[in-house]
């Protein structure tokens, strides 16, 4: 029987992407293999519930929403995370994925909206990113770059261009909370002229300080 450590199951709205503003209901698996500086859910590095599959699925069915979006953590680490996947694919409706761009996103089911953190040399963990998922990536997926300074964002920039991801799918930059301003990220992004979104964390906005379950 799949097991997977879950850390919380729970319905909000939808905070960042292409889709923030929208209902959602998040599954957040427990366990990271990277240690970013200014992680913002270091709870769910290791804390967390054994769940069946079927268990996850009852949970996230009771909510009655269209799109549900497997979280962490790091999902992609669990060996059910797939299972899970391809489960929610299965029952119908919109279905996301966040990851830390360190692992293969092909284990993924293909039908999977698959979000792509791409991390900036902040956050101490430049080397882990696994340049070879942009030739995975389809336009229904997205990347994202959080960028807490000058040297990120122009990191994040060269990035982009190199791998050629502004003629693919969406590319977000996001500031790190309380590091550096969305004004001061917005002035960067139309002085360069990059064509990509601003994408803030409006859950956070929504309910300030909080930190589990939105």
């Amino acid at each position: 029987m799949a097991l997977l450590i879950v850390s919380e199951i729970f319905h909000s709205i939808q905070g960042e992407g292409t889709r923030a503003g929208l209902p959602c209901t998040f599954v957040r698996l427990a366990g990271c293999n990277l240690r970013c500086a200014w992680c913002d859910t270091r709870y769910a590095m290791e804390d967390g519930q054994a769940m069946t599959v079927e268990d996850v699925l009852s949970r996230v069915e009771a909510f009655g929403c269209p799109r549900v979006e497997v979280t962490g953590g790091e999902p992609l680490l669990q060996e059910a995370a797939p299972e899970l996947l391809w489960r929610l694919c299965d029952a119908g409706g919109e279905v996301l994925l966040e990851t830390n761009g360190s692992l293969d996103i092909d284990l993924a089911d293909r039908r999977v909206v698959r979000i792509v953190d791409f991390k900036a040399p902040s956050s101490g963990q430049e080397g882990s990113n696994l340049w070879s998922n942009v030739e995975r990536l389809t336009p229904r997926d997205e990347v994202k770059f959080v960028v807490a300074d000058r040297a990120d964002f122009d990191w994040a920039v060269a990035a982009a261009q190199q791998h050629g991801l502004l003629v693919g799918c969406p590319v977000i930059f996001s500031p790190v909370l309380d590091r550096l301003k969305p004004a001061t990220l917005a002035e960067w992004i139309l002085a360069e002229r990059m064509d990509v979104r601003l994408g803030l964390q409006l859950h956070k906005v929504i309910w300030p300080g909080e930190d589990r379950g939105v």
